[in-house]
């Protein structure tokens, strides 16, 4: 396991270094490249090692919806609204899924938790559902990136995040959920940031 875990690891890292400017790519193929509230893919376990196929009741997508209304009118309001929504997707699909309990970062017991996520897996989900908000119009002062990763073995421990792209400034923040319980608001910070070892266990 730790193995495989390490050769998804390295794919990621190959992915980041090689992805154009938007066109949605995964370590998995089976995760769903155009997803729908009613047809999308959650990964857990651990670098995708669990692709579930999932789908959301419209009431459940519409209480998303209504996390974007009022309308943002600015790049800033926006991203809080993102990041409540992202935290409502988490708790939704939580329930569907088995994942309620994740815990935050890379939780003991790692490779022992089948519905435990790791950075990879959080990512993934967090970059589906960032794209399902730009499908559907609720998000219009940005764009969705491909993940990205910081490490590189060399300069520490790869890591992976969700990326959105202020369409105004240009300026891209990471939205990174492995630092929270499943649920939780996740942290959006500037990329640039975050790619030089931002941690909230840092912040004093």
């Amino acid at each position: 396991m730790r193995f495989r875990c390490f050769l998804n690891i390295f794919g990621c890292l190959l992915l980041a270094a090689s992805s154009p400017s938007y066109a949605l790519k995964f370590v998995s193929d089976e995760v769903n490249l155009n997803p729908t509230y009613d047809n999308f893919s959650v990964c857990y376990g651990h670098t995708c090692d669990t692709v579930q196929q999932v789908s959301v009741s419209q009431s459940a997508w519409s209480k998303v919806a209504g996390l974007f209304r009022p309308v943002a009118n600015t790049e800033q309001a926006e991203r809080v609204q993102i990041g409540l929504a992202v935290a409502l997707m988490e708790r939704i699909v939580g329930e569907i899924t088995g994942t309620a309990n994740d815990k935050a970062y890379n939780f003991k017991g790692l490779f022992a938790k089948s519905h435990q996520m790791d950075c990879i897996d959080e990512s993934t989900n967090t970059t589906t559902y960032l794209t399902m908000f730009k499908k559907t119009g609720l998000i219009k002062w940005h764009t969705v990136k491909n993940p990205v990763t910081r490490g590189f073995f060399i300069f520490g421990w790869p890591h992976n995040t969700a990326v959105i792209q202020g369409i105004k400034t240009g300026k891209r923040w990471a939205v990174d959920s492995w630092f929270y319980d499943n649920g939780e608001k996740p942290a959006i910070v500037p990329l640039s940031k975050w790619k030089k070892g931002w941690d909230p266990r840092k912040i004093k």
